[in-house]
């Protein structure tokens, strides 16, 4: 009898999965990365109004049109809309550099894919930022849907992966946060009142210490001892608004807590 070859493994097919919502001064940028790396872009969009529909159709995205659910809901909704169980989960501000486009494509060659953690580097009013603890960033974002989902009301987390035996991929995803100063000041009064009800639904309170020295605690710890003050400009006003970010949700949690 003839020796038989054995047969090769079928490559594992990704899925990338994205959320957006006019979004199409980014969504270009996410898309262009994805191509030849993953082999079909999910997004679920809740309403846009803007270009990031025909955007998202030039670039063969499969579009599910979503009313907002929430942040980890509409995530969830994503990964479970995929074709595919191996997920690759981005935002739609984030894209992903050449070098980490070629080590996914490497992780998809292994015979037996494991969860991967990328590393995500943030630009910030056009400053990518190396410091006070916006960096290193990793971010488990390759994993089995079967195994893992989002949970969290804002921040959303990865729960059912062990974030340390995630194997940490070469490469950047870069992350285009805020434009202008007035947006991170609009996103952190947003962000503070869903923190601040978050934690009142969970029986917290604010104390005197909590409202007035963890702002302060906040300011020395990601300006001086986290070396934000290496990225210039971009560093003090990162830590002066993410000190006043913590003030603002004590206080509106201590004004929730004096209105029931």
């Amino acid at each position: 009898h003839p020796c038989l070859s054995p047969t090769p493994s079928a490559p594992m097919k990704l899925s990338a999965t994205i959320i957006t919502l006019n979004e199409e001064r980014n969504i270009e940028r996410c898309l262009r990365s994805l191509q030849g790396v993953a082999d079909e872009i999910v997004v679920v969009d809740s309403g846009s109004t803007d270009t990031t529909l025909a955007l998202c159709a030039r670039y063969g995205a499969r579009v599910i049109a979503q009313p907002w659910l929430g942040y980890s809901a509409q995530k969830n909704l994503a990964n479970a809309q995929a074709e595919h169980d191996w997920i690759l989960s981005l935002d739609a501000d984030e894209a992903l550099d050449e070098p980490l486009r070629q080590a996914v494509l490497a992780w998809k060659a292994r015979p037996t894919p494991t969860p991967a953690r990328i590393n995500r580097m943030t630009n910030y009013c056009g400053h990518f930022v190396r410091h006070g603890g916006w960096y290193p960033d990793h971010k488990v974002r390759l994993f089995d849907r079967r195994q893992a989902r989002w949970e969290g009301l804002i921040h959303e987390d990865l729960i059912g992966v062990d974030r340390r035996s995630a194997e940490l991929l070469p490469g950047h995803c870069l992350h285009y946060s805020y434009y202008t100063l007035d947006e991170h000041r609009a996103q952190t009064q947003r962000f503070t009142t869903l923190s601040a009800q978050e934690l009142h639904a969970r029986g917290k309170k604010a104390s005197l210490t909590k409202r007035f020295l963890s702002p302060a605690a906040r300011f020395l710890s990601d300006y001086l001892f986290r070396l934000g003050f290496l990225d210039g400009p971009a560093g003090w006003h990162i830590a002066r608004i993410s000190a006043h970010a913590t003030y603002l949700k004590y206080d509106k949690l201590h004004k929730l807590t004096q209105q029931r």
